[in-house]
C-alpha cells in the first residue's frame, strides 16, 4: 500500500493493493511519512474502507479524532459482544463505540457527570446486551486505568441494539427503546399485570418489535395473509387481538405510518404468547 496523504502521526490516507482508497491507523504510522511512500505494513492496525455511511472525509475526521488504542478497544469489545449476543458487527460500528469510549475518557477525567435517563428501560428491554456492556466498562476500566461511571454500560448496551439497524445514528434506537417501554405499558394495562420483559417469550417479542421496526423504515411490512388466517387469529385469541390494536394505534401515532393489518396479526400472537405465561 502507498501514502496518499499523512493526517497525522496515527492516521494516513492510503492506497491498497486494488487502487482503491482506505485510511489505516496505527500508532506513529503517519510519523516522517510522505506521499508515495509505502505504508509500514508493520505499523497498521487497522484498516478502514469507506462506505455508505462514512466516506473517505467522514472516516478521516473521526479517525484523527480517536486515539489508536481506543480504536482497539472498540474492536476487542465488539468481538466480544459478537461472540456472547451472536450478533454480526461490522466495521462501521467500530468507529462511534470507539468515539463513545473515547469521550467517556474525557468525560471522567473533567469530572463531568452524565445521567442516562433511560437505564431502567434498557435493564428491562435488554439484558443480555447490558451485561456484556457492564463487561465492556469493566474493560476499559482495566486497559486504560480510568475508573468508568457503572451507568456508561447503558449507552454501550444501545450501540449494541444499534447494529440491527446498520447505522451510527444513536438516536433512532433511543426513539424505540423509549417506544418498547410504552408498548409494555398498553400491555399491562390490557391484561391489568405485569410482563416480565427478561422472560424468553418477552425477548422474543421484543426481537419481533426491533426486526418490525427495521421493516417500518425500510417500507418493507409485512403483507401476504389471507383473510381466513387472519380471521382465525382474531377468534382464536380475542384478547390478544384488542391489546394488538392498541400497540397498532400506539404505533401509528409514535411513527406516523399506518401498520398493516399482517403486522398487527403477528404482534397479536407474540402478545398471546406472552399473555400464556403464568
Amino acid at each position: 500500500m502507498d501514502v496518499l496523504k499523512v493526517f497525522n502521526n496515527n492516521v494516513v490516507l492510503a492506497t491498497d493493493d486494488d487502487g482503491k482508497e482506505v485510511v489505516l491507523t496505527g500508532r506513529g504510522l503517519g510519523f516522517q511519512a510522505r506521499k508515495g511512500d509505502r505504508v509500514d505494513a508493520g505499523k497498521v492496525q487497522q484498516v478502514f474502507v469507506p462506505d455508505a455511511q462514512h466516506d473517505i472525509d467522514q472516516l478521516t475526521a473521526f479517525l484523527t479524532e480517536i486515539p489508536p488504542e481506543h480504536l482497539l478497544l472498540a474492536a476487542e469489545i465488539l468481538q466480544l459482544a459478537q461472540e456472547r449476543l451472536g450478533t454480526a458487527f461490522g466495521q462501521g460500528m467500530v468507529i462511534p463505540l470507539a468515539d463513545h469510549i473515547s469521550f467517556a475518557i474525557k468525560r471522567v477525567r473533567q469530572h463531568i457527570e452524565v445521567e442516562y435517563p433511560l437505564r431502567a428501560e434498557v435493564a428491562h428491554l435488554y439484558p443480555s446486551e447490558l451485561r456484556v456492556a457492564r463487561d465492556a466498562v469493566a474493560l476499559v476500566t482495566s486497559r486504560t486505568g480510568v475508573d468508568l461511571p457503572a451507568d456508561e454500560a447503558v449507552p454501550i448496551a444501545l450501540h449494541f441494539v444499534n447494529a440491527m439497524f446498520a447505522t451510527d445514528d444513536l438516536s433512532r434506537t433511543v426513539r424505540m427503546t423509549e417506544l418498547f417501554r410504552q408498548v409494555f405499558e398498553v400491555l399491562d394495562s390490557a391484561f391489568d399485570r405485569h410482563f416480565d420483559t427478561e422472560s424468553i417469550n418477552a425477548a422474543r417479542f421484543i426481537t419481533h418489535l426491533r426486526y418490525f421496526f427495521v421493516r417500518v423504515e425500510a417500507g418493507q411490512q409485512l403483507v401476504e395473509n389471507p383473510e381466513s388466517f387472519t380471521s382465525t387469529i382474531r377468534t382464536a385469541f380475542p384478547r390478544a387481538y384488542l391489546c394488538a390494536e392498541r400497540v397498532k394505534a400506539l404505533l401509528e401515532l409514535r411513527l406516523e405510518k399506518p401498520i398493516t393489518a399482517d403486522e398487527v396479526i403477528y404482534l397479536t400472537l407474540h402478545v398471546a404468547r406472552l399473555a400464556s405465561e403464568e
